[in-house]
């Protein structure tokens, strides 16, 4: 019996490297992105903002501090290449 939820989570003590998140993020933000998978920074840069804004618990102050965190190590936030419509920001 195998249980099909784990599998697409990884732990980041597997890999021995400690999540490196900016410190600051509150624990909902941080708990959505490591449930996502998202413990580091590098794996951050593959995802633009609003992929992030879906995650629930993941808002505008959490973007903006993975923002810095991102910056202040040379990445940033991929580019959202969805459609947009007039008047959306």
């Amino acid at each position: 019996m195998t249980d099909d939820s784990a599998v697409e989570r990884r732990d980041p003590q597997e890999s021995g490297l400690p999540s490196d998140l900016p410190k600051e993020m509150g624990n909902p933000a941080r708990r959505a992105l490591m449930q996502a998978g998202y413990w580091r920074l590098e794996q951050c840069a593959g995802l633009s903002e609003r992929e992030f804004k879906q995650l629930h618990g993941v808002g505008p102050k959490a973007i903006d501090q993975l923002r810095r965190a991102l910056n202040a190590k040379g990445l940033s936030f991929a580019v959202d290449t969805s459609s947009h419509h007039a008047g959306d920001q």
